[in-house]
């Protein structure tokens, strides 16, 4: 089927910045879709599946009303995966440095939804479902409506299949590379000079898992990031150490674990033991809550198909 459309009143930066360089946002339409897309200027010319076409129109329509400036790769992904940031106040509004921070499947508003009203919070899916980024973005929301007094982030120092060897420095410069993420999620929602003077004031603390224990943490939100690498034992410790007016959030991906072969994971064996614990939400995220690149979905798909063929 082929449907026209020309878009009025006729802008021809607008235009351009629809196309985008070299027409790359119609040639990913095209890709996602199944559809041909041809144009001369103002008018556009869609063939595909009555469905398909359709949506493309709709979309074409989209991207021209916010073309009044350059849509980088990022959003246009967004908006032709259909994830593209809520509009319609489901999703909750954050406080932090990204205006545009919105849910962008039903399960990452669900996954906001369970961290305001629980205290503790689960987070599970494959890489690229923003587990870690949203959990972030609630704990610095938190901290900027003064509902907790600091943010303490941690992650268990597990390698990911390789052996580092000794790393040289100071105890900071020692955990540093595997607390790498949690620092670029902070300086994306707060801005370096921010997080900064938060880390000055003590408002912000990151370690590692094993720093947690015998600790006690009253009025805080607490992140327990990459958790399918904690053991049983560790994950009792992280879970045992809430205090009064906290809420903690622990993230991980059961699809990676990177402890020794045969020891149960802490994230595996918790899903399990507190499955209907009232006051505990667990968020389960899939392949279509990515929103990296496309390529990152299809990779997730194609591992997760493989699991289930060993296993049959």
């Amino acid at each position: 089927m082929i449907l026209r459309h020309t878009f009025t009143p006729i802008n021809n930066k607008r235009l351009s910045h629809l196309c985008g360089p070299n027409d790359e946002h119609l040639r990913r339409l095209e890709e996602a879709l199944n559809v041909n897309i041809a144009h001369r200027h103002e008018d556009f010319r869609v063939n595909g599946a009555k469905k398909d076409a359709e949506r493309v129109i709709e979309l074409l329509q989209a991207a021209y009303e916010i073309a009044s400036k350059p849509i980088s790769p990022e959003v246009w992904e967004l908006m032709v995966s259909g994830k593209e940031p809520s509009l319609d106040g489901e999703s909750p509004l954050l406080n932090t440095r990204r205006a545009d921070l919105r849910a962008r499947s039903p399960n990452q508003t669900q996954y906001l939804a369970n961290i305001a009203a629980h205290d503790i919070s689960f987070g599970i899916g494959p890489a690229g479902t923003g587990k870690t980024y949203l959990a972030v973005a609630c704990a610095v929301d938190a901290l900027e409506r003064s509902a907790v007094q600091r943010i303490v982030l941690t992650r268990p120092a597990v390698e990911a299949g390789e052996k580092l060897g000794y790393l040289p420095g100071d105890l900071a410069q020692k955990i540093d590379p595997y607390l790498r993420p949690l620092y670029d999620a902070l300086y994306d929602l707060m801005g370096f000079e921010r997080v900064q003077k938060a880390f000055e004031r003590q408002q912000l603390e990151i370690a590692p898992l094993a720093f947690m224990r015998g600790r006690t943490l009253n009025h805080s939100f607490v992140i327990l990031d990459e958790a399918q690498n904690t053991t049983p034992e560790q994950m009792k410790m992280f879970l045992t150490r809430l205090g009064f007016s906290s809420k903690a959030v622990i993230t991980g991906d059961v699809s990676q674990i990177d402890l020794p072969q045969g020891q149960l994971s802490g994230l595996v064996d918790a899903e399990r033991v507190l499955k209907g614990v009232k006051g505990i939400a667990m968020t389960r995220m899939t392949s279509a809550d990515v929103v990296r690149h496309p390529l990152v979905a299809r990779i997730v798909d194609a591992y997760d198909a493989k699991s289930t063929r060993s296993k049959a």
